[in-house]
């Protein structure tokens, strides 16, 4: 049954009366006279936000606050809300500052200091400080040293709550001195035992040992931790209580022999021993235990005498007994809750009672402390709950907190711009919410953490939330293993950070100049391009919604139908392929696609993806291919879209099982792909029918194509014969393609062969639809496509006329005016065809750094020799100045010519033409003409490209391979026979997915798992990349490249509604990490992000990181000190051995070892201090 106990709230209002002089007090409960003495300043010897707690109170009874700090904790805010900040423990260690009791005593005798309130750890329970403090005439704020000493000897606390009839556990009677007595004691009680700090609390020095292997290890551990922790690592052990709830009693006491309660606190919610999360009163205490408890406290507090404010803690098991633990002489970092619930000021009490005043004085009587409602404390840390809770250290970029009706905040140093030390707890704000039953107190916290943004560290949030949300947390009870056994707790909805993220983004290029490779000095343009006007209301009905009506079958017989000329616009992809080196963002496409869709609802296709433009958008772009194409889909939907399918290479540059280039088709099918454009580099039919199959099973309409080479009007070159590109045909035609497309990649289709080829292809297949494909670089490309038109073809593709000519397709502008009023007329409006080529105009100045003409400033008719597709010419062009080699090109070129005819003569588009471009590029740079080659063949090191070529990796040439060139080069390496995937294991997308989780977290989809198939490197690098900048893509094309000048403001829109307003301030100057400060303002608010400087920290030495993908590797899980190496250089070590000890934040962290190997270099010695990932050591298996 739930406590409710309403009414009277305490009389502590007494606590605000005028202080007077000193007056003679008579006991209350005892003949005792004591002197009452007013306190006029208080020193608090400690740290963080208790130190901030107590300085408040302190302020509103108008006493005087004294801070002391440590060197490290200089920026501290805790000593900036004091009235007076003391240095203490100078040049030791930051821990130790806080222990050195001579140095603490010296500053608060110079400086008229009357009390010292100890806060709680570092001193709160030593008895020596207490004590130091009353032989140095300055009162302690809390119990007698003789007390203090009682209470933090755990051992004879034990043995005064055994004559005061307290149930105990069973443990040691004493500290125990060496490993043997917990073996001996281990031995009588069994396991499991948890070792304890007999000078401390809170979590340090505590251990839990399962079994008898753990115990040597596990005592070193709690040993270390209780003497860096408290000066002392005495240890005590206990047999340990398996799933009992942690409940606690708030007592408090004054000098008159007058102990009260305040009810009990649950702090069941724990890991690693330390509370997580505090709620008072319990949830569903049986009232008769309840009244057990809290009886006990008082009869203990009395039994020693006890003065000022405690805790007396309990374990409760299951069948309800509850055993003393431990008594904490000290305030709690949960009296907050208890506080909330009984209305009184513990802080002020405890001033009040060692001013000598009584506990009824202060209204304080047992039977009018009331519990009203229900209070629930967060400890919001720097800790990264999906990695062991481990401490993160780092800079507050952002700080905002929840705020509001029924929350109280007690923090420390949590503002922006504070630096997070890994010496000290990890504890950044404590969070209390209170209400009148506890999903009402629960409710307004999530509320408040959901208001928090803390950016620069990882914090508990996530996981507190997951706590928060738990129907068994709400409704039920929990005990000390809901963590343990709840693991869904740790499935964390990731932190978005999207504006700090994009501050990292833009500071880093403001830094260190464009994430993306630029091949030419040019400066994209500062003017952005206007969108045509577009009506409101959705778009015309086009070619889409009849395939969606009829099927593909059905949309090929209306295409078929069609009268006049069906274009394809390839503005979307390969003319920016082809001109800009494929680096057109998805921002600028989307921009325009609502005028596409209002006004070109009567083009056959857009290309807008496959190819060379999937690993880019990754690679270059740092944006998803997907998201690209469901965004394009969403803007655009009555206008079917068509991708480039490289056969069995799906969209990359290498074979892939079966099932992958089936499953890619489904996947792209499932986001809006339509029509399937499916070739081979070499005409290869297996690979051919492999890709066909795949996009036919998705449900996708088949375009299989032709890819074309040489010339058939020209009788002297008959390899690739009209009859030859007849007979593939037929093939693709029998397998079942929707649509035969002629894939023209190097704009080698004059008029002659274009009437020629496709009047063929006609009289065959006079009910197929024939769909031309062509590049420009001879200049032909218009008057090809318009002989292909005349000759019986049904579609031809163009790009509009900003985007069109030298390597890219035809101009749209040119085929629409020249078929206008014709029987091939397109039906396009050439008004609309000028706007549209308008807007690309402008746009193409955004590409300034990537676009052709910066270096080729025309097409070349040289193409009907050479064969370069468009693409590649333009890479190649490119290439040739980016190395000097500019004043060459034409030497280039005629490379790739006799590369071509060393390699057989190839149909050349991607891969081939990368590998006779390869190979062009290796005779180039070693000044080898073809003879040489042919004749050193069997001792030159060619490219790899080349030599898997002829091994058989991307299948078999028409033709055949190259002999002897083949032999020459392979001698005995092997070859693959047919289909080149045929023989490759199914791919398993199960296990991807969830390498994939366990690596990325749990927001990968389908398309993620689709991305790494086809490219897992370059996905692995894209998800880093938006790990740290996030998603760059809604940046305009500008900032992207250039980022912002200094003064610039500019709006970003994260998404529909929330708009972010920028404005770069400043750059700062380089700091001692290589790094410099970038200043922005961010929706009014100052923001500065750290950037390293690339360039200058190549001349400063920083210890190596340990590199994700290289197993043998070990970097540091979390920053810190190294306390012990536990091997040498040399060592064999197996899997899961510990390899040295890290302490931080007062926790020690064993690193253990990832796998069995040998060590053969360690970059770290005991007491190095590392940040995360730094390298530890390496190990090889």
């Amino acid at each position: 049954m739930l406590l409710h106990v309403g009414g009277m709230r305490s009389a502590l209002g007494l606590l605000a009366v005028r202080r007077a002089c000193c007056l003679s007090r008579t006991t209350h409960n005892s003949p005792q006279t004591l002197e009452y003495k007013p306190i006029k300043k208080v020193m608090v010897a400690n740290r963080g936000e208790i130190a901030i707690r107590v300085f408040r109170a302190c302020t509103e009874l108008g006493i005087r606050t004294v801070a002391v700090y440590s060197e490290q904790d200089t920026g501290q805010m805790h000593r900036q809300k004091a009235d007076e900040a003391y240095l203490i423990g100078k040049g030791l260690p930051p821990v130790a500052a806080y222990l050195d009791i001579p140095d603490i005593i010296k500053v608060a005798k110079e400086n008229d200091v009357d009390a010292i309130h100890p806060g709680y750890g570092f001193l709160s329970e030593r008895s020596d400080f207490a004590q130091a403090c009353v032989d140095a005439g300055v009162r302690f704020i809390g119990p007698s040293p003789d007390v203090v000493r009682k209470m933090g000897d755990k051992v004879e606390a034990r043995s005064i709550a055994i004559r005061a009839g307290v149930p105990v556990v069973p443990g040691t009677d004493g500290p125990i001195t060496c490993l043997s007595e917990a073996q001996e004691f281990s031995n009588t009680y069994g396991f499991p035992i948890i070792f304890k700090a007999a000078y401390g609390g809170g979590g340090r020095g505590m251990r839990v040992v399962k079994e008898y292997e753990e115990l040597e290890e596990n005592y070193q551990r709690a040993y270390s931790e209780a003497l860096a922790a408290f000066g002392n690592g005495a240890l005590f052990v206990e047999k340990f209580i398996e799933r009992p709830r942690h409940i606690e009693v708030q007592i408090l006491g004054d000098k008159y022999g007058n102990v009260i309660h305040l009810y009990e606190r649950d702090c069941s919610i724990q890991r690693r021993h330390q509370k997580v999360v505090e709620i008072a009163p319990a949830v569903q205490l049986d009232p008769h235990l309840r009244d057990r408890l809290t009886a006990d406290s008082v009869n203990l507090a009395r039994q020693v005498g006890y003065e000022n404010a405690g805790t007396v803690e309990f374990l409760v098991d299951k069948h309800g007994r509850h055993y003393f633990i431990e008594v904490n002489s000290r305030l709690q970092v949960e009296h907050t809750v208890t506080e909330q619930v009984t209305d009184v000021d513990l802080v002020h009490a405890q001033l009040r009672v060692c001013e000598g005043r009584s506990l009824p004085e202060l209204g304080l009587k047992q039977d009018k402390i009331r519990i009203n409602g229900f209070a629930i404390q967060c400890r919001v840390t720097t800790e990264d709950p999906a990695r062991g809770f481990q401490p993160d250290t780092g800079r507050l970029e952002v700080f905002r907190s929840g705020e509001g009706m029924g929350i109280r905040l007690d923090s420390a140093s949590a503002f922006q711009g504070a630096v997070i030390s890994p010496h000290y707890d990890s504890l950044l704000v404590k969070v209390i919410a209170s209400g009148k039953d506890l999903p009402a107190a629960a409710a307004k916290m999530n509320r408040a953490l959901a208001e928090f943004r803390v950016r620069g560290v990882k914090t508990n949030i996530p996981f507190l939330q997951n706590v928060l949300s738990n129907d068994q947390f709400l409704y039920g009870t929990v005990d000390t293993q809901f963590i343990d056994e709840n693991q869904e707790l740790f499935n964390l909805k990731p932190v978005q950070n999207r504006a700090q993220k994009l501050l990292h983004y833009l500071g880093h290029v403001m830094v260190n100049g464009p994430t993306t490779p630029i091949p030419v000095k040019a400066k994209p343009s500062s003017i952005d391009p206007v969108i045509p006007p577009v009506p409101l209301g959705e778009p015309p009905v086009g070619f889409r919604d009849v395939l969606l009506r009829e099927g593909p079958e059905g949309f090929a017989k209306a295409v078929r139908a069609h009268k006049g000329l069906l274009l394809m616009d390839t503005t979307f992809r390969d003319a920016h392929q082809s001109l800009l080196a494929t680096r057109v963002r998805t921002h600028d496409l989307k921009q325009i696609a609502p005028f596409v869709a209002h006004n070109f609802n009567n083009l056959f296709s857009v290309e807008n993806w496959g190819g060379a433009t999937f690993d880019v958008a990754m690679r270059f772009l740092c944006e998803c291919p997907w998201k690209r194409l469901q965004e394009l889909r969403a803007l655009l939907p009555n206008v079917p879209f068509q991708m480039l399918l490289r056969g069995a290479n799906a969209v990359g540059y290498t074979n892939y099982p079966d099932n992958a280039v089936f499953k890619f088709c489904e996947v792209a099918k499932e986001n809006g792909m339509d029509i399937f454009r499916v070739f081979d580099s070499l005409n290869y039919l297996p690979n051919l029918m492999l890709g066909m199959e795949a996009a036919g099973a998705a449900g996708g309409v088949v375009e299989a194509s032709i890819s074309y080479t040489g010339d058939v009007s020209d009788p002297m070159r008959q390899k690739y014969s009209l009859e030859y590109y007849l007979k593939l045909a037929d093939e693709l035609v029998r397998a079942g393609t929707h649509i035969l497309n002629v894939k023209d990649m190097a704009g080698l289709l004059k008029p002659e062969s274009s009437r020629m080829l496709i009047g063929a292809l006609r009289d065959r297949f006079p009910d197929m639809p024939i769909h031309v494909h062509t590049h420009d670089t001879a200049g032909a490309g218009v008057a090809a496509m318009l002989a292909c038109a005349e000759a019986g073809a049904d579609i031809v593709d163009v790009a509009v006329d900003s985007m069109a000519g030298m390597t890219s397709q035809p101009s749209m502008g040119a085929i629409v005016a020249c078929t206008k009023g014709t029987n091939l007329s397109t039906g396009i409006s050439l008004e609309n065809v000028y706007d549209y080529s308008e807007y690309w105009e402008v746009a193409r100045g955004l590409y300034a750094p990537f676009d052709c003409t910066a270096t080729m400033k025309s097409g070349n008719a040289d193409v009907y020799e050479n064969e370069i597709p468009g693409g590649q010419y333009t890479n190649l062009h490119f290439q040739a100045h980016s190395m000097g080699l500019g004043h060459k090109f034409k030497e280039v070129k005629k490379s790739y010519t006799e590369a071509n005819k060393l390699l057989g003569d190839l149909i050349k588009v991607t891969p081939s033409s990368k590998i006779v471009g390869d190979l062009a590029q290796f005779m180039v740079q070693n000044s080898l003409t073809r003879a040489e080659v042919e004749e050193r063949a069997d001792e030159l090191s060619f490219p790899l490209s080349v030599v898997e070529f002829l091994q058989g990796h991307i299948g078999i040439p028409h033709g055949g391979f190259p002999e002897p060139f083949r032999s020459k080069v392979l001698k005995n390496m092997p070859r693959v026979e047919g289909r080149p995937g045929a023989s490759l294991p199914a791919m398993d997308f199960q296990a991807l997915e969830k390498q994939l989780r366990e690596t990325h977290g749990n927001d990968i989809t389908p398309e993620d798992v689709m991305s790494a198939a086809m490219y897992p490197k370059v996905f692995q690098e894209f998800k880093e990349f938006t790990h740290q900048f996030g998603p760059v893509d809604c940046l305009n094309t500008r900032l992207f490249l250039d980022g912002p000048k200094i003064a610039e403001e500019f709006e970003v829109e994260l998404e529909r509604g929330k708009t972010l307003h920028i404005k770069a301030l400043a750059l700062g100057d380089l700091n001692k990490a290589g790094q410099r400060e970038v200043f922005f303002e961010l929706n009014g608010a100052l923001r500065s992000v750290l950037v390293k400087d690339t360039v200058a920290m190549k001349e400063m030495h920083f210890h190596p990181k340990a590199l994700k993908d290289v197993r043998g590797q070990v970097g540091a899980p979390m920053p810190g000190k190294v306390v012990e190496v536990k091997v040498k250089q040399g060592q064999t070590v197996e899997k899961g051995q510990p390899l040295c000890v890290l302490s931080a934040m007062k926790m020690e962290t064993v690193v253990n070892s990832p796998l069995s190997g040998t060590v053969v270099k360690i970059y770290v010695n005991a007491d190095s201090s590392l940040e995360g990932d730094d390298l530890i050591l390496e190990i090889t298996e």
